[in-house]
């Protein structure tokens, strides 16, 4: 066998375990309760009416007068009998079994033609869309009841004019729903794409908008479904749907209705069967309608909760006691990412993370997002967290206030200190008081954090007046303050736009006012300049650092950006696969790193002055975080990799100045990094430190 074959060949259970990581649609709905309690009932009910004909039954419609009215449980008659002596067993198994053939048969019916007139409208607009709602419009003018009768009585009394009466008077309801969600999607840009790309029309409806519909088509019809069956069941009372002898729900309630105070079981029966069918398949259709739509296929289908839920076994450092006081050197932990840092070494840490790990549970794997993460922030510091897309940045950063939902994520292990206090042992109540309170956050993207149907100027009272006893003109004017605080020209005015009213910088300024609205201890600033233009990134930078330094506030600030690292960050974190693998001083880190991750990450960084030099990529992918090899993660991408790098745990230690890696053989200083990416990169094989990003700015190697 060739080592390619043998390749092929291990790497195949692997492939097919990737393939079962995402739970399957069944799977997904079980895992819903409520949803698999309907389920089961409704299986229950339609195993029962499909095996009518082989079950042990009498006949249903065969009249007894002399064992008319007989009570539950009697001889023969598990169910009693109804007033012409006939078996109510029976007659419930075979009626439910005509009810929901109708029901069934008539939403399928009103599915398919109001879907089809709902994405034609919504997709073609203009005349069509016109014409056919009106005529939808003119359908809705009559109460769906009336019509419905009116339709019996012009086809005759019977079950199936009963099921084309209650599908049509059901069309506009699919119809209106369809054709709502329609024209939001036909004017989207994967839309416009297919169009350009040569597709038509009916490819178009087919491919690309209907699978976004199908969610809203399942969850009307599995609602649509239960009222069909209350319909028929409403006209076969009223004598035009079933016609005697034939048996349904809804005429076993007719016939109920003449013996109600006398025998209510005869009534009581079907209208519990109706009941259950209709509530069970309700209950379903949720199920259904979350296990279609992508954004719930997590494993666990619930709504987040308030705060990221806390292992039961979570594992706690062994160290001593989170420091409160101002004797920061001399601590157990002071090894662990910078809890000896010289410059602050007489103030006691704002924010103090040890061995921080928090895991997505996606459905029978695993992830481990951050695997023992150690970070510590004193007043007025701002440390910058760096590492590739997917490293665990965000994350870490929304685990110290327990912002990663729940489902899926879970704080496995750890402690969050903040001014000595663990947060992972907090209440509810203290996290809510802390939350823009004493922490705020600053996100990458203004526009999906702001409200889009409030004023930017009610949003940031709104976070004051949560905090502070203000009345509500007191906050309008600390609000008014804010903006002018943080250069919002007109501010005044402004304070009445909408996000979508205000460029994307002036959305960033309003989200950092908003978390400088209660004079924060610590600012986590997830990546606030990614989307913004070059001017308008220097000017947001800028403005973080002087409010920081006026404030003495301590700054996370997230980004896989060294240039943006040079202009604002003290202290640098960087991370890899869920862990610091280097720490130290900006300084020391952008001119004599230590670990090989951190040299090829300046390297990848453009250089003025020097346009001959190339830019290659860090070669190879991160490891998937639910499969992490054993000993280094970056083993398998890293030019000086050793035998001994791919065994055992690999500490974060002390290695020069400032600096602590996580690393076996770290580069010396000044040393470049032989072969790969690196060494065609680097001018004349030498190292490169990463100028500031913005003209005018200044690399902050100490503290203020």
């Amino acid at each position: 066998m060739t080592g390619a074959a043998a390749a092929t060949q291990s790497a195949a259970p692997s492939q097919q375990r990737q393939r079962r990581e995402r739970p399957s649609t069944l799977a997904l709905i079980l895992n819903n309760r409520l949803a698999a309690v309907g389920l089961g009932i409704l299986a229950v009910v339609v195993l029962a009416a499909l095996a009518a004909p082989i079950l042990p039954l009498a006949d249903p419609d065969a009249t007894d007068p002399a064992n008319r009215l007989a009570p539950l449980f009697s001889a023969g008659h598990l169910l009693g009998t109804d007033a012409l002596g006939r078996d109510m067993l029976s007659r419930l198994i075979w009626g439910t079994r005509v009810s929901l053939l109708v029901g069934f048969s008539a939403s399928l019916i009103a599915a398919f033609f109001g879907s089809a007139i709902g994405l034609v409208a919504g997709y073609a607009g203009g005349r069509a869309d016109q014409v056919l709602m009106r005529l939808i419009d003119l359908m809705m003018a009559f109460p769906y009841i009336l019509l419905a009768l009116a339709i019996v009585a012009i086809l005759g009394p019977g079950l199936i004019n009963a099921l084309y009466a209650i599908a049509i008077v059901n069309v506009p309801f699919f119809a209106r729903n369809i054709r709502g969600i329609t024209v939001g999607l036909a004017r989207r840009e994967f839309v416009d794409a297919a169009r350009l790309s040569g597709k038509g029309p009916l490819r178009i409806l087919w491919s690309d908008i209907m699978p976004n519909v199908l969610p809203t088509i399942v969850i009307t019809l599995s609602t649509t479904v239960g009222w069909m069956i209350l319909e028929t069941a409403g006209l076969s009372f009223l004598g035009l749907g079933a016609q005697p002898p034939q048996a349904d729900l809804g005429s076993m309630l007719g016939d109920g209705r003449k013996v109600m105070f006398t025998a209510p079981t005869i009534s009581l029966v079907p209208g519990l069967m109706i009941f259950l069918i209709v509530v069970s398949i309700n209950l379903i259709g949720d199920g259904i309608r979350d296990a279609l739509d992508p954004r719930l296929r997590s494993g666990a289908l619930a709504r987040p909760s308030f705060r990221t839920r806390m292992a039961k076994d979570r594992r706690r450092p062994q160290e001593e006691p989170i420091p409160a006081d101002t004797s920061g050197g001399g601590h157990p932990g002071a090894d662990r990412a910078g809890w000896n840092n010289e410059d602050h070494r007489d103030e006691a840490p704002i924010l103090a993370v040890r061995d921080l790990r928090t895991d997505f549970h996606m459905g029978s794997e695993i992830y481990h997002a951050t695997g023992g993460v150690d970070l510590v922030i004193r007043p007025g510091e701002c440390l910058g967290l760096v590492g590739e897309s997917g490293s665990g940045k965000s994350v870490t950063a929304m685990s110290i206030m327990g912002l990663v939902p729940s489902p899926p994520g879970v704080i496995a292990g750890g402690r969050i200190g903040f001014k000595g206090e663990d947060l992972a042992e907090a209440s509810d109540r203290r996290i809510r008081q802390l939350r823009g309170g004493a922490v705020s956050h600053v996100f990458q993207d203004p526009l999906a954090t702001l409200h889009p149907l409030f004023c930017v100027g009610d949003q940031i009272v709104e976070a004051i007046r949560a905090h502070q006893p203000l009345s509500r003109r007191d906050a309008e004017t600390k609000a008014r303050e804010l903006l002018d605080l943080v250069r919002i020209p007109n501010a005044a005015q402004r304070m009445k736009a909408l996000p979508h009213e205000l460029s994307g910088g002036l959305r960033q300024r309003v989200s950092i006012a908003m978390a400088l609205a209660n004079d924060p201890e610590l600012i986590i600033a997830d990546e606030p300049t990614t989307a913004l233009d070059v001017t308008v990134q220097a000017e947001v930078l800028r403005l973080l650092d002087e409010l920081r330094r006026e404030r003495n506030t301590a700054v996370l600030f997230i980004t896989h950006d060294f240039g943006v690292v040079s202009e604002i960050a003290d202290r640098v974190a960087v991370m890899y696969a869920g862990r610091i693998v280097e720490t130290g001083r900006t300084e020391e880190i952008l001119t004599q790193p230590a670990h090989p991750y951190t040299r090829m990450l300046i390297d990848c960084v453009p250089v003025m002055g020097e346009p001959e030099r190339r830019l290659d990529a860090v070669p190879g992918r991160p490891p998937a975080v639910n499969r992490l090899p054993p000993g280094c993660a970056f083993a398998d991408r890293c030019p000086r990799v050793e035998a001994d790098c791919r065994t055992g745990e690999i500490p974060l230690e002390d290695k020069r100045g400032s600096l602590q890696a996580r690393c076996l053989h770290p580069l010396s200083p000044g040393e470049a990094l032989s072969g790969g990416a690196t060494s065609k990169g680097s001018q004349g094989g030498k190292p490169h430190r990463p100028e500031p990003r913005y003209p005018g700015a200044h690399a902050q190697g100490t503290s203020p």
